[in-house]
C-alpha cells in the first residue's frame, strides 16, 4: 500500500480523513466559552473526531498489519523505511514500544509532519511558477551550484542560497499553522502589560505577523531577495518570522520541514518545468484558513522535462 499513489482508495481515505481531523480541531466549540456544557457534546464534535480517529486507526492497522506479515515471508526484501525501521526496533526489544506506540508514532509523522510539509511544497511551488522570474533564478542557481550530470541531495541545500530564501519567503506568505497551537498559561502572568490568567490559552497569530508592516517592507510582495543576506531564520530565534513556534514548544515536525520542502522543490525544479493552464498571474491563491493553510484551490501543474 502506497500512501502517495494518487489512484490509490487507501492513499485518498487517508489524505481524506487528516483534512477531516485538521478541520474539526480549529471548529469552533461552545465548549471553550461555556465550561458547563463540556459533557454534553452539543455540537457533535467529540463524536465525529472519535469516528475520524476510529477510521484511522484502521487504516494504520492494516497498513502495518499488512508490513508484518510481508516481513515473515522467506522473499521479503527489507525496504529500509521508518516503518520497517520501527519494526526492527521492535523486534530487537531496542526501542520501549508496541505494536500501538507504533502505530502511534507513524500517524503522527504522516497526519503532522507530511501534511504540513506537502502544503508547503505546494505552495512554493504555486508562487514558482506564479513568478517565472524566481524560477528561473532558482533553477540557474541549481544548474550552476550542482550540475545537469546527478540528482540534488540533502547536503547540497545549505549550498542554494537562493532556494532557501524562497523557501523562507513561502514560511512568511504562507505559514503551514497560522495559528501556533496554543500554549495554556499554569498561572496568572503578565507580559508586555497584559495580563493572562491561569489556565488561558494564549493565541498567537503567525499569519498576522508575518504580513504586517512593522515587520516587513511590502508584505504583500513575494520577493525572496528580502532574505538574502539576512540573518532571519525560521528556528524561532527571530520573532518576525515564526512559522514553527519557539523554544521547547516549537513544531516538532520542523527538522522534518526543513530538509524535506527545500530537497523536493529544488528536485523538481531541475528536472521539470511547470506551467498550469491559463495565465500564471491569474491563479487562485486564495487560502482556506485553519489548523493548517491549505490553498483554497489545489494546485494542478503540468511538468515538462527540461532535455
Amino acid at each position: 500500500m502506497d500512501l502517495a499513489d494518487p489512484t490509490s482508495d487507501t492513499a485518498k481515505e487517508f489524505k481524506s480523513l487528516v483534512t477531516d481531523i485538521m478541520s474539526a480541531q480549529v471548529e469552533p466549540n461552545m465548549s471553550d466559552f461555556f465550561p458547563v456544557l463540556r459533557h454534553l457534546d452539543v455540537q457533535g464534535i467529540r463524536r465525529r473526531m472519535m469516528g475520524f480517529t476510529l477510521r484511522m486507526s484502521k487504516t494504520m492497522d492494516g497498513f502495518i498489519d499488512g508490513r508484518v506479515a510481508a516481513r515473515k515471508e522467506s522473499d521479503y526484501r527489507h525496504v529500509n523505511d521508518v516503518l520497517d525501521v520501527l519494526l526492527d526496533r521492535y523486534e530487537e526489544n531496542t526501542l520501549e514500544i508496541d505494536l500501538a506506540d507504533t502505530k502511534d508514532l507513524f500517524l503522527e509523522l504522516f497526519a503532522a509532519g507530511t501534511n504540513t510539509t506537502s502544503i508547503t511544497v505546494e505552495w512554493v511551488m504555486a508562487e514558482l511558477i506564479r513568478n517565472p522570474t524566481t524560477l528561473s533564478k532558482v533553477r540557474e542557481e541549481i544548474d550552476r551550484i550542482i550540475g545537469r550530470d546527478r540528482p540534488i541531495e540533502e547536503s547540497d541545500i545549505t549550498n542554494l542560497p537562493y532556494l532557501q530564501a524562497v523557501v523562507k519567503e513561502t514560511f512568511r506568505m504562507h505559514p503551514p499553522t497560522p495559528l501556533l497551537i496554543p500554549p495554556r498559561a499554569r498561572e496568572d502572568t503578565e507580559i508586555m502589560g497584559f495580563t493572562v490568567s491561569g489556565g488561558a490559552q494564549v493565541l498567537v497569530n503567525v499569519y498576522a505577523n508575518d504580513r504586517d508592516p512593522k515587520n516587513w517592507e511590502e508584505p504583500a510582495l513575494f520577493r525572496p531577495e528580502r532574505f538574502l543576506g539576512s540573518e532571519i531564520d525560521v528556528k524561532g530565534r527571530n520573532f518576525e518570522l515564526i512559522p514553527f513556534g519557539v523554544g521547547r514548544r516549537i513544531f516538532p515536525g520542523y527538522p522534518l520541514a526543513q530538509r524535506m520542502v527545500p530537497l523536493m522543490v529544488a528536485s523538481m525544479v531541475k528536472v521539470f518545468d511547470w506551467k498550469i493552464q491559463g495565465e500564471e498571474e491569474a491563479m487562485n491563491m486564495d487560502d482556506v484558513f485553519g489548523l493548517v493553510l491549505r490553498k483554497a484551490t489545489p494546485l494542478l501543474a503540468i511538468p515538462t522535462p527540461i532535455k
